[in-house]
């Protein structure tokens, strides 16, 4: 039987999450987290063999979180569950030290096969993403500029191409409005631009934001 944590802010994403897995004979749900410290203290408190958590949560970022969990429980399966899409965050997820990346709007047949694969040690992705990802190995082998940048980075010109000011920035990722500001220099520099404008221009090309 593989014990299994569940992180998500929301009570009622929670409990639909814990329906689905617990309906597998295999899969036991055996703790619930709102945010990524209680998901921690969880995890210490060795109540799960496998984590199962949304990107974004209150408190630390979610890829800071993943770090976090795969340096401090190395052999931890984690499993991604999020409201974007594949192909904005799934590699990035996954270098960080997910096991799995998994759309919300995924069926629930999805989840539970996800949730067995990662269990097993394995990568899980869906047929799609792999797909793409496979496409982009035959590709142009040059790289796109945003995948030069720092996953910090990366979050910052996103969040920039949504239209959010520096010190809506700074409050969302719990960082200063200097430190951000400095992270905007940088992936402007990384990317030859010099605008807010040429940002926005780019992400919607690339369709890093919807």
């Amino acid at each position: 039987m593989t014990r299994v944590l569940i992180a998500d802010d929301h009570a009622v994403v929670r409990r639909g999450l814990a329906e689905i897995v617990n309906e597998a004979l295999d899969l036991k749900v055996t703790g619930q987290a709102a945010d990524g410290e209680e998901l921690v203290g969880l995890l210490r408190g060795g109540q799960g063999d496998l984590v199962v958590m949304d990107l974004k949560m209150p408190g630390l970022d979610g890829l800071d979180l993943v770090k976090q969990l795969r340096h401090e429980f190395p052999a931890m399966p984690i499993l991604v569950m999020s409201m974007h899409p594949e192909d904005q965050f799934a590699v990035r997820v996954l270098r960080a030290g997910a096991t799995g990346y998994l759309t919300k709007n995924s069926a629930p047949t999805d989840l539970v096969r996800a949730v067995r694969k990662v269990a097993e040690g394995r990568r899980y992705v869906s047929p799609q993403m792999a797909e793409t990802l496979l496409d982009a190995m035959d590709s142009d082998p040059e790289e796109a500029p945003h995948e030069a940048l720092s996953d910090r980075e990366y979050q910052v010109l996103r969040l920039l191409a949504s239209g959010k000011l520096i010190n809506e920035i700074s409050e969302e990722l719990a960082l200063s409005p200097k430190t951000v500001s400095t992270y905007r220099l940088r992936l402007l520099q990384k990317m030859n631009m010099k605008s807010n404008a040429e940002i926005t221009r780019y992400a919607l090309e690339n369709d890093l934001i919807q």
